[in-house]
C-alpha cells in the first residue's frame, strides 16, 4: 500500500491519521481496498525466496462460465487457506487461470451462428476458430473479475489458460511421450456418442439419468433350415446391425443350436448363433441379440466369437443406408418403425416394461449411443498403478478421508481412456497420417515427412484432445513445463488441491497420474474435497428448476466479508451444507452483523485510546506482543489474554485440519462476545485512569491479533481497521496480509484465570436474564448473595465480585459458602453455586403473578391452536412439508413459554 500523507488518501487506503468512519460501506471499500492490493503487487509471489512454498492452483474454470455457489465457496476456502499461509511466513502461491472448455465454449460460439443463419462447417475451421477466440477475449475472464469481487488473493501476473502457447506446447509434449512410451493408441472402440455434439465422451462426462420405464421386445428369430429362438432386446432398432445370436454355453435350452444360422428379420441375413459367457440366461429368454457396432459387451462377444460388426446409425442418431428401408429415420423413430414393422410381418411375440438404465451427455443431456468409432486412447493401467499406490502409501491423502476409497475404487478398475474428441475448439492431436503409407507421424513439431517412408504427404488429425487431457497437466504445465523454469523449480509440487467431488475422476485422480508419469512426484500432499452447497429443504441446486442461488447477488447484498465468513461458518468434513435462499438470508445478515459489530468496536477502541497516550498504549502492546507485561495486569487482562491464545492455538489447528466452520465459529465467539461485550465493558472504567495503561495496551493488543486472526476469512473489513491501527504505528506492515500471523503464547494460557470468568460470565448472564424475566430496569440497581459449593470457589469468585458489580449493576454481591437466601429472593443455580436476588419491594408478587398468568394463558391458547391443526390429518398430508416443520418448532416454543411460566409461578409461591 502506498503511505498517505497527513489526512490524505494513498491506494485505496486512508492512512497516518485517525480518521476512521462511522461505518464500513462493503459496495464502496472491498473495490477500493482490492485496487490497493493488486497495484501494490500484494498477492505476487516470489520464485527467488527462500521461504517454504505453499502453493495452490485454482480448479480452472470453463471460460463460459460464471460464477455459481460451488466456485464461491471452493474459492473462499483456497483464499482462507492462501492468505493464512502467506501471513503464516510461507512463500504463498495461489495460481489462478481459466479451462477452454472445449465442448461448452464450442457450443455457446455454434448458437451464435445458428442466430446468424449459418454454421462453423460453412465458415470452415480457420475461419470459426477465429470466432471462438474473439469470444473468448471478450467473455472468458468474467468469472475471473467476478473472483476478485470476492476478494481472492490470486497471483494474477501469473495467470494461465489452457490454450495458451506455453500450455499448448505442454499438452504436445506429454502426448507424444505417452505415444513413444507405448501409452496412447489409435483403434476401433465402442465409445460413448453424443449425436447433438458429435463427439466422442469418456465414460466420466456422462451423467446417469433416473432408469426409463421402456420396453422389452420379444422377437422371433426363425432358425435356418426349421424352427425358431425368441430373444429379447430393449433397442429392435439396432437389430438392423446384428451379425449373431448369442446364448449362455452352460444353458440347456439353447447347447444344441450353437453354431446353426438364424435368419435376421426384416433383413433376411442369414447370422450364426454362438455360446458366450457374457449371457445372462435369466435375461429374457436367455438369447440375445449380438449388435457389436452398437453395445460395448456386443463389441467384445463379437471379437470373441468372430463376429462382423455393421454400423446401422450415423453419428447424428439417424439411421444409415445399412438400416435399408429405415434409412433417414432418427434413432428412436426408427424404433417405432422397426417394431410395427416386425409386428406387421408376424416376428414380434410381444412386449414386456422393463427399467432401462440411461447415461446422458451431462453438456447437453441427449442419450447417449454406443458407437463403433476409431478413436485414439490412453492405456490407464500403467498409470494408474503408481496413482493408486500414492495415496494407499499416505503421500497423498483426501480430506475427508472417506473419499479416499471413492477414488481407489476407479483407479483401481479404470479402463483405457478415449481422448479424441471429434470438435474443432481444443488442442488438435499432434498426430500426421501419411496418405501413402498410412502410419502416424507423432511429434512435438509440425513434421514434413512422414516418420516411416519419408513421403511429405502427411494430413494432421483433425480431431482435438479431451479438454481432461489439458487439465490434468495443471499443476506442473502452468509453472513452466517442459521447460525448467524457476517457478516449476520453487513451487512444484504444490500443496492442496481444494475441488469438488465431482471430478475426482475427471481430474484430481488424472493429475496424480500425470505428476507421477512426467515428473515424478505427485502434484500435491492433500485433496481437500469441500461440501456441497444444498438447498434450504437439503436438494441439489438447480438452475432449471429455479433453486439455484447466484452469489454476486449476496455480494451484493451483505457484501464479500460477510458472505464469505457465512459460508466459511457452515463448512464441515462431515456433511454437505444447506445454503438455499432463507438460510443464505440468515447467514448473511448475521455475517453483516459480525462485521458491523467487529469495524464498531475497533473504532470505539482507537477512538478512545487516540485521547491519551499513544505512544504508551503501542509500547505496551508491543510488550505483550513479545510475552512482557505492560505494568500490572488485572484479571480480566489475564483472562482476555489467556483466551486470545487459547484462541489462536484453536483456530490454528483447525486451520490445519480444513475444519473452517470451527475455525469461524471460534473466532466469532471470541471476537464478539469475550472482546466485544465482555472485556471492551470491563476495560472502559480503566481507559481514562492514571492506572489503566495495562488496559489500554491489552485493548490494542488483543485487536491486533484479532485483525490478523480474522483476516483470511473477512480481508476487507480487516485490512480497513489495519490502516487505522498503522495510524497508531506507523512502523506496522502496510498491509494487514503482510503482517505476521498470530503465534499462541502458551505462557499466557491461565485456565484458571478462564475457568473463573467463566462463571462470572455465567453470574452476570444470569442477572440480566432475571431483569429481563421480571421486567426491571437495568438502571434499577439491584444486590444478591452468592452461595458457593466450597471455600475453594468462593475464594475465587470473592476477588472479582466488583466484577460482576459493574456489569450487572449490583449495589452488594456476598459471596461465601452456605449463605441462606434474603426473604422474597429469587434463586437460580449458576455454574454449581446459588444466586439469591432480593427482590422484595423490586417486584410486586401479587402482580407479578397476574402478568404471569396472562402471560401463560396467550402462550397455552396459541400452543392448542397450533395443536388441533396439527392434528388434523388432512392438514398434515396436504400442507407443505416445510409449512409442516414450521408449525411444529412454534408448538415447541409455545410449550416451552408455559413451562418457563409456570416454573416462576412456583417460585412466587416461596415469596413473602
Amino acid at each position: 500500500m502506498g503511505k498517505g500523507k497527513g489526512k490524505g488518501k494513498g491506494k485505496g487506503f486512508w492512512l497516518m491519521a485517525l480518521e476512521i468512519p462511522t461505518r464500513f460501506e462493503p459496495a464502496k471499500r472491498e473495490a477500493e481496498i482490492y485496487a490497493g492490493w493488486k497495484s501494490a503487487g500484494r498477492f505476487t509471489a516470489n520464485a527467488a525466496s527462500t521461504k517454504t512454498p505453499y502453493v495452490i492452483v485454482i480448479p480452472p474454470p470453463n471460460v463460459t462460465g460464471s460464477l455459481h455457489m460451488g466456485h464461491c465457496l471452493n474459492n473462499t476456502l483456497q483464499d482462507i487457506l492462501t492468505r493464512w499461509k502467506r501471513m503464516s511466513g510461507f512463500e504463498a502461491l495461489w495460481l489462478p487461470g481459466t479451462d477452454h472448455a472445449g465442448i461448452a465454449t464450442q457450443n455457446v460460439v455454434e448458437k451464435e451462428l445458428r442466430k446468424e443463419k449459418t454454421n462453423r462447417h460453412e465458415l470452415g475451421r480457420e475461419k470459426f476458430l477465429e470466432r471462438v477466440w474473439a469470444w473468448k477475449e471478450k467473455y472468458g475472464n468474467t468469472i475471473l473479475m467476478q473472483l476478485e469481487r470476492m476478494g481472492c488473493s490470486c497471483d494474477w501476473s501469473r495467470t494461465r489458460f489452457t490454450m495458451d502457447d506455453g500450455y499448448s506446447k505442454a499438452i504436445r509434449v506429454a502426448f507424444v511421450q505417452l505415444y513413444k512410451k507405448g501409452l496412447i493408441y489409435k483403434g476401433k472402440r465402442i465409445i460413448n456418442w453424443c449425436p447433438r455434439c458429435t463427439t466422442a465422451l469418456s465414460d466420466i462426462e456422462l451423467r446417469d439419468q433416473p432408469d426409463d420405464k421402456g420396453k422389452l421386445y420379444h422377437i422371433k428369430y426363425p432358425i435356418a433350415g426349421g424352427g425358431e429362438l425368441t430373444v429379447a432386446t430393449t433397442r429392435p432398432e439396432t437389430m438392423l446391425g446384428d451379425t449373431g445370436v448369442a446364448v449362455h454355453p452352460e444353458d440347456e435350452r439353447y447347447k444344441a443350436l450353437v453354431g446353426k444360422m438364424i435368419i435376421l428379420p426384416l433383413v433376411k441375413r442369414e447370422i450364426p448363433i454362438v455360446a458366450d459367457t457374457f449371457v445372462d440366461p435369466k435375461f429374457g429368454t436367455g438369447a440375445v441379440k449380438v449388435t457389436p457396432a452398437h453395445d460395448a459387451n456386443d463389441y467384445d462377444c463379437s471379437q470373441r466369437c468372430n463376429l462382423a460388426a455393421i454400423c446401422v446409425i450415423d453419428e447424428r442418431g439417424v439411421m444409415n443406408a445399412n438400416a435399408g428401408r429405415f434409412a433417414g429415420l432418427d434413432r428412436f423413430e426408427a424404433r417405432k418403425a422397426v417394431v410395427e414393422a416386425l409386428a406387421a410381418e408376424g416376428f414380434l411375440v410381444g412386449t414386456s416394461d422393463h427399467t432401462v438404465p440411461l447415461s446422458v451427455c451431462d453438456r447437453c443431456d441427449t442419450i447417449i449411443e454406443p458407437y463403433l468409432s476409431d478413436q485414439w486412447f490412453v492405456k490407464m493401467a500403467p498409470l494408474a498403478k503408481p496413482a493408486a499406490e500414492a495415496v494407499r502409501s499416505g503421500r497423498v491423502k483426501f480430506v475427508p478421508e472417506r473419499w479416499t476409497r471413492v477414488y481407489l475404487d476407479w483407479v483401481d478398475n479404470v479402463r483405457d481412456w478415449c481422448v479424441s474428441r471429434q470438435l474443432w475448439w481444443g488442442h488438435q492431436i499432434p498426430a500426421w497420417k501419411c496418405i501413402d503409407c498410412g502410419a502416424y507421424t507423432v511429434e512435438t513439431f509440425d513434421p514434413k515427412n512422414c516418420s516411416k517412408c519419408g513421403s511429405a504427404g502427411l494430413k494432421q488429425e483433425d480431431d482435438v484432445l479431451d479438454t481432461w487431457f489439458s487439465s490434468g497437466l495443471w499443476p506442473f504445465a502452468t509453472l513452466g513445463w517442459p521447460d525448467q523454469t524457476p517457478d516449476l523449480k520453487k513451487f512444484y509440487p504444490t500443496s492442496v488441491l481444494a475441488t469438488d467431488r465431482g471430478i475426482i475422476y475427471l481430474w484430481v485422480a488424472r493429475m496424480i497420474m500425470n505428476g507421477l508419469e512426467f515428473m515424478g512426484k505427485e502434484p500435491y500432499h492433500t485433496v481437500m474435497i469441500h461440501p456441497t452447497i444444498l438447498t434450504d429443504d437439503g436438494k441439489r441446486m438447480s438452475k432449471s428448476k429455479g433453486t439455484g442461488l447466484d452469489p454476486l447477488g449476496l455480494l451484493d447484498q451483505f457484501g464479500a466479508d460477510a458472505t464469505r465468513f457465512a459460508m466459511s461458518r457452515l463448512v464441515t468434513t462431515s456433511q454437505d451444507m444447506r445454503f438455499g435462499t432463507n438460510i443464505s438470508k440468515t447467514k448473511g445478515e448475521e455475517g453483516q452483523r459480525f462485521m458491523t459489530k467487529f469495524f464498531n468496536a475497533a473504532r470505539f477502541v482507537l477512538i478512545s485510546l487516540d485521547t491519551g497516550d499513544k505512544a504508551a498504549a503501542v509500547a505496551g502492546a508491543e510488550a505483550l506482543g513479545r510475552g512482557e507485561d505492560p505494568g500490572k495486569l488485572e484479571f480480566e487482562d489475564r483472562w482476555i489474554l489467556s483466551r486470545l491464545n487459547t484462541t489462536i492455538r484453536s483456530v490454528s489447528a483447525n486451520l490445519e485440519r480444513f475444519e473452517f466452520g470451527e475455525a469461524a465459529a471460534q473466532l466469532y465467539a471470541f471476537a464478539w462476545f469475550e472482546y466485544c461485550d465482555w472485556y471492551i465493558e470491563l476495560a472502559k472504567p480503566r481507559m481514562a485512569r492514571p492506572d489503566g495503561a495495562a488496559a489500554r495496551a491489552t485493548l490494542l493488543h488483543v485487536l491486533d491479533s484479532l485483525t490478523r486472526l480474522l483476516h483470511p476469512i473477512m480481508p476487507f473489513v480487516t485490512e480497513e481497521v489495519w490502516q487505522a491501527l498503522r495510524a497508531f504505528d506507523p512502523k506496522r506492515e502496510e498491509s494487514v496480509m503482510n503482517a505476521a500471523y498470530p503465534r499462541a503464547d502458551a505462557d499466557r494460557v491461565d485456565l484458571d484465570a478462564e475457568k473463573t470468568a467463566g462463571a462470572l460470565m455465567e453470574i452476570v448472564r444470569s442477572l440480566r436474564d432475571l431483569r429481563a424475566k421480571y421486567n426491571i430496569p437495568p438502571k434499577q440497581a439491584l444486590s444478591a448473595v452468592l452461595s458457593a459449593p466450597d471455600a475453594a470457589t468462593a475464594n475465587a469468585l470473592a476477588p472479582h465480585a466488583r466484577l460482576v458489580q459493574d456489569s450487572a449493576n449490583l449495589t452488594k454481591l456476598d459471596i461465601g459458602t452456605a449463605l441462606a437466601a434474603p426473604p422474597s429472593s429469587a434463586t437460580q443455580v449458576v455454574a454449581g453455586n446459588h444466586l439469591f436476588i432480593p427482590l422484595a419491594g423490586i417486584v410486586d408478587p401479587a402482580k407479578e403473578k397476574e402478568r404471569l398468568e396472562n402471560t401463560k394463558k396467550k402462550a397455552a391458547d396459541q400452543s392448542a391452536s397450533i395443536r388441533r391443526k396439527l392434528d388434523d390429518a388432512k392438514f398434515v398430508q396436504n400442507a407443505p412439508p416445510e409449512l409442516v416443520e414450521k408449525e411444529r418448532a412454534r408448538l415447541a416454543d409455545f410449550d416451552e413459554q408455559v413451562a418457563s411460566v409456570e416454573k416462576s409461578l412456583e417460585e412466587l409461591k416461596n415469596w413473602k
